[in-house]
């Protein structure tokens, strides 16, 4: 389930533009749970309030395009629970769970509920250059400033120790939520981070038909350190109809606040000395136009991801926690194609293929499926009548090391759509049935100790029935 309000606001005039927004979400739903508890109870809600103001000025000078932009991000979160009401848990002698030297099994009648909420603010300011001056170069300089602060946590929960007695909150029908905000209790503590950034890249048309760009960004934040990147991309065109692209890139992830910070979280603990993910990619690209009516792409990759953080279980406890664990070694490639067949008739597909092996079993990462196919038919079979049926097929998932369930079965399906444009000028009406033949589809669930707290996988939706009004004006 989910409340859905968003509101957008976008000014502009000469150089200047403005653009504001809210995303509101309430009432939504945990799906899976929080803690993979299938809790129908819990409700998660956030509201993200954006504004920028930008900047940009194509003839700033002789030579020189320059772009700046203000930003500023300001959101909470929150949401109302952990296991579901009826939940039997092993309680340790901390007041917390503890599957390995439980003092008592206690029955939460109203469930093991937590309601934590947090507060973040964005700040971030950037500039951008480039530079035409050169007869077959372009040249582009960057530099800003963000800063990121969680700057306000409330929590109260009816578990763990007293942060007044220091003694296990009593387990009793009706007693009622203790605050543990502003006490070491909490479950995430106020940070913030500061990040500097420079970056610069040139494009460099060296002879007929070739282009190489390169480029590099530093960045250097506050609370784990600095990150060189560097990117590259070599463009030869073959023949009129062929474009051929040899592209590099290095990339990084930041840890997450609550990969850093979490704490006194019967879920997942933060740890404040993690590194960056890390991730770095070759790709070879072909683009093929052999007609107005017909466009080809294929690419081929790899990349090599290190550094991966994960949560782990902790030696000899029940408490898992984020570690720099593993790595990944991962190739593929991707086909994809559009073609119109008529003037009323366009199809589109795609295929992928990929396998992931993990550095530290040799075996196949897992999760993610080895085989996609996409193919969609766009038909105005009467003027303004549009029929549009697409197919997708998922196929051969392995489970990642020490899941032992059957690998995921394979599925097909099959969406149907059907429109109506332009009726009164301004009127758009449209149908459509998403899973249309009812599917048994479904997801791969996480991988658990010592077995999927979910174990028969996340059904995705049956069939189901979609109507939809348009109007433009």
């Amino acid at each position: 389930s989910r409340d859905n309000l968003d509101a957008r606001l976008d000014l502009s005039r000469g150089h200047w533009r403005f653009r504001g927004g809210l995303q509101h979400r309430d009432n939504y739903g945990s799906g899976a749970g929080v803690l993979q508890t299938l809790d129908p109870v819990t409700m998660l809600g956030s509201d993200r309030w954006n504004a920028d103001l930008t900047y940009h000025d194509a003839e700033f000078a002789e030579d020189w395009e320059v772009t700046g932009q203000l930003s500023y991000l300001d959101g909470s979160q929150h949401n109302t629970g952990a296991f579901p009401p009826g939940t039997r848990l092993p309680i340790g002698s901390n007041g917390l769970i503890d599957f390995v030297n439980p003092v008592r099994y206690v029955n939460f009648a109203n469930g093991f509920r937590g309601i934590p909420e947090n507060w973040e603010r964005h700040a971030r300011a950037g500039i951008t250059a480039v530079y035409r001056g050169f007869s077959a170069h372009t040249l582009r300089v960057g530099a800003g400033f963000n800063y990121d602060s969680i700057y306000k946590v409330r929590e109260w929960k009816n578990f763990g120790p007293d942060p007044v007695t220091g003694t296990p909150i009593p387990f009793l029908p009706g007693t009622p939520l203790l605050n543990v905000s502003n006490t070491a209790l909490v479950y995430l503590p106020t940070r913030d981070r500061k990040v500097t950034y420079f970056l610069v890249q040139d494009e460099w048309k060296f002879a007929r038909d070739w282009q190489l760009t390169a480029g590099m960004r530093y960045d250097r934040y506050s609370d784990f350190g600095e990150t060189v990147n560097p990117r590259a991309a070599l463009v030869w065109e073959t023949r009129y109809d062929l474009t051929t692209k040899l592209i590099y890139g290095s990339a990084f992830r930041a840890p997450a606040f609550i990969e850093l910070y979490n704490i006194n979280n019967p879920g997942a603990n933060g740890n404040p000395h993690l590194k960056p993910e890390t991730m770095d990619s070759l790709e070879l690209a072909f683009d093929y136009r052999p007609s107005d009516k017909l466009q080809l792409g294929l690419n081929f990759f790899q990349y090599w991801w290190k550094d991966i953080i994960n949560f782990v279980p902790d030696p000899g406890g029940t408490t898992i926690t984020a570690q720099n664990t593993g790595s990944q070694i991962g190739h593929g490639a991707e086909l994809e194609a559009e073609w119109k067949v008529l003037d009323d008739l366009k199809l589109v597909g795609n295929y992928s293929y990929q396998k992931s092996i993990d550095q530290t079993s040799h075996r196949d990462a897992g999760y993610a499926p080895h085989h996609q196919v996409y193919v969609r038919a766009e038909w105005e079979f009467l003027p303004h009548w549009q029929l549009v049926p697409q197919i997708k097929w998922v196929g051969d998932r392995a489970r990642p090391t020490g899941d032992n369930r059957q690998p995921i079965s394979d599925y097909t399906w099959v969406d149907l759509t059907l429109r109506r444009k332009n009726i009164l000028d301004r009127v758009e009406l449209a149908f459509s049935v998403r899973n249309l033949f009812g599917a048994d589809a479904r997801e791969p669930s996480p991988a658990g100790l010592p077995s999927a707290p979910i174990p028969h996988d996340l059904p995705l939706a049956g069939r189901s029935f979609f109507g939809e009004i348009r109007f433009n004006f």
